[in-house]
């Protein structure tokens, strides 16, 4: 096999509704291995199936990724697509009727999973498992509930229903990031819990759902008595305990590299080349860049592409076969229905009605 594709790491974004020039090119990219979507690459359903079907058209193996979790993380919220519930709705659903609950997680997952991918879009970076501790605001209502008993089984029954359409799951953001204030997006959060603290709450939904779990994402949160360095950049969050301690076997996304909390490593403001070095290094799979397409023609997208060829060529990174197994285990193993089947389709129409 040749090496260049022995492992495509890089998911990126396009900035529109249909593909440049440039972006076909970036697709094309043998270290490119997914596009992540967002709402501003949405118009309509016929726009997104073309988008997906253009993109696939140049990389069939591309993994089309979004953040689609339901609550006010859905990307897509129109021309058909169903709005989804929080999963604090169905934590809050759980205390009244736990069954009732289950029933509806799965039938969340289902939903979520069908549409899109009868649009086109594999994957959902979806659910989320950090813990309600009612102090992030940037989780908040995107977490099941405060008990990890809870969030592991509504997760587990959401997981159900993604993978009754054909999808994976992503369990994020590890080891948890419910407990801190700051937001990653714009700050470094710092949670000084010590390790045994964190392992018997917010990472017990890891340990649970190891075997479950197609994805892990890791949290932009440094954890400062287990590890310096933020867990996506943290060799002991990612091998020592995430694959070792808890056997998880899937595949390890990074947050968003153009996150603050992504920027800055040891005190030291890092670019996005040596972030990705690092994550990947740490143990990281797959690199998030997201929103970076539309900021001077794409150019910090070139610029780490550029740097990862230039260290795969001078060894200061191995691509990893492996991991580029684990992209490949993402990607649906079937056909899925088509939007107008699947309004036809009994399983969907009596998952709509379960929904909360």
């Amino acid at each position: 096999m040749n090496e260049k594709i022995l492992h495509a790491p890089l998911l990126l974004d396009v900035a529109g509704l249909e593909l440049s020039a440039a972006e076909r090119r970036r697709l094309a990219h043998p270290r490119v291995g997914g596009l992540i979507l967002f709402a501003r690459n949405f118009e309509s359903r016929a726009q997104l199936t073309a988008l997906t079907a253009e993109a696939k058209s140049i990389r069939p193996d591309l993994l089309i990724a979004v953040d689609h979790e339901g609550g006010r993380v859905q990307r897509f919220r129109s021309d058909g697509f169903t709005q989804l519930p929080s999963m604090r709705a169905l934590g809050e659903l759980w205390m009244d009727d736990a069954m009732r609950a289950t029933a509806a997680a799965t039938a969340c997952g289902f939903v979520l999973a069908a549409e899109l991918r009868a649009c086109g879009v594999d994957f959902s970076f979806t659910p989320v498992l950090d813990l309600d501790f009612g102090e992030s605001g940037v989780i908040g209502s995107r977490s099941f509930h405060r008990d990890p008993r809870v969030v592991s089984l509504l997760a587990q029954a959401l997981m159900q229903g993604l993978l009754m359409a054909g999808m994976g799951s992503c369990g994020k953001h590890f080891p948890g990031h419910g407990f801190v204030k700051a937001d990653s997006h714009v700050d470094l959060p710092v949670d000084r819990r010590g390790l045994k603290a964190i392992l018997a709450e917010d990472a017990k939904p890891y340990d649970w759902l190891a075997l479950s779990l197609s994805a892990v994402m890791p949290a932009h949160v440094i954890y400062p008595k287990v590890d310096a360095r933020p867990a996506g950049f943290s060799r002991r969050w990612l091998q020592d305990i995430l694959r070792e301690r808890l056997g998880f076997g899937g595949a390890i996304f990074s947050d968003d590299l153009g996150m603050q909390g992504a920027r800055v490593l040891e005190g030291r403001a890092i670019g996005f080349g040596e972030a990705a070095l690092t994550a990947l290094q740490a143990g990281c799979d797959l690199l998030l860049l997201c929103n970076q397409s539309a900021i001077d023609e794409g150019a910090a997208i070139d610029a780490l592409l550029a740097e990862l060829e230039a260290a795969a060529a001078d060894g200061r990174w191995t691509p990893e076969p492996d991991s580029e197994s684990r992209r490949l285990d993402l990607l649906p193993q079937t056909v899925p229905l088509t939007w107008d089947e699947l309004m036809r389709n009994p399983r969907y129409l009596a998952a709509i009605e379960r929904l909360v």
